[in-house]
């Protein structure tokens, strides 16, 4: 079963993806901020981590810098934010994300995401 981070500090969000992803079958994890997550990561990767902006202490931004520097496996990331400028989406790649969503994300956009980054077959 694939394991997959939920890194958001907002509860209803992290609830909002845990039921879409365990209705879909993956484990799911979650993290209130980068590092936590980053603690987290560096105890056991993650297959996939989905990522929000705006979190403190440590942004999402700044919780990918520190992952992608770890000597750790590394999963891919979709960064998922309110922050829909072309900028923020610059930033998220930079950061080391490998997809970007904006806010409320749909069910089917996010998983449809995820079985591309995990390369699982679309059902």
């Amino acid at each position: 079963m694939k394991r997959i981070l939920v890194i958001d500090d907002a509860a209803t969000v992290r609830m909002y993806h845990r039921s879409i992803l365990e209705g879909a079958g993956y484990h799911v994890a979650e993290a209130v901020n980068g590092m936590e997550a980053l603690e987290k990561s560096l105890q056991e990767p993650f297959d996939l981590y989905i990522v929000d902006v705006n979190m403190p202490p440590w942004d999402g931004y700044g919780f990918l810098r520190q992952l992608r520097a770890a000597d750790i496996a590394q999963g891919p990331a979709i960064m998922v934010s309110t922050e829909a400028a072309p900028s923020d989406e610059a930033l998220a790649y930079k950061a080391g994300a490998n997809t970007y969503m904006v806010k409320p994300v749909k069910p089917h956009s996010l998983l449809t995401g995820i079985k591309l980054l995990l390369g699982e077959p679309l059902v």
